[in-house]
């Protein structure tokens, strides 16, 4: 369900009341600055947990054979991300036929205080 970049990056799957949250743990994979999640792994978790939730949301829909494509993706940095594992999780906010809207945060130990958060645009096509 995954993309192959997921792998590189540690990220495994988990549920959530159905719902996928991605875990990714901290390692030289990921490390930036000393005891830090270097800014590019977590905007990375977060947009693997945007196409985890839309994946989710395409197939919830009968929709499995749609292509999709990253069109913009903005990412704010709220906290730095120490030595621990990282989650992250979706949010499909407009899901049309040829676009679609993604919300995503990452956090460590508490949901409510996010370490990143990004919005992201996909282009939909249905695959030849």
């Amino acid at each position: 369900m995954l993309p192959p970049y997921a792998g590189l990056l540690g990220i495994t799957l988990e549920l959530d009341e159905g719902a996928p949250v991605l875990a990714m743990p901290f390692g030289t994979d990921v490390i930036g600055r000393p005891g830090f999640v270097h800014g590019g792994a977590l905007a990375g978790l977060l947009e693997m947990a945007a196409v985890a939730a839309l994946k989710h949301a395409l197939a919830a829909e009968a929709r499995t054979g749609t292509r999709i494509k990253p069109v913009n993706v903005t990412v704010d940095f709220m906290r730095g991300g120490r030595e621990k594992i990282t989650r992250a999780q979706g949010h499909v906010s407009r899901l049309g036929t040829r676009i679609a809207n993604v919300e995503t945060i990452a956090w460590q130990d508490d949901r409510d205080r996010p370490v990143a958060a990004a919005r992201l645009n996909f282009l939909l096509a249905v695959a030849d």
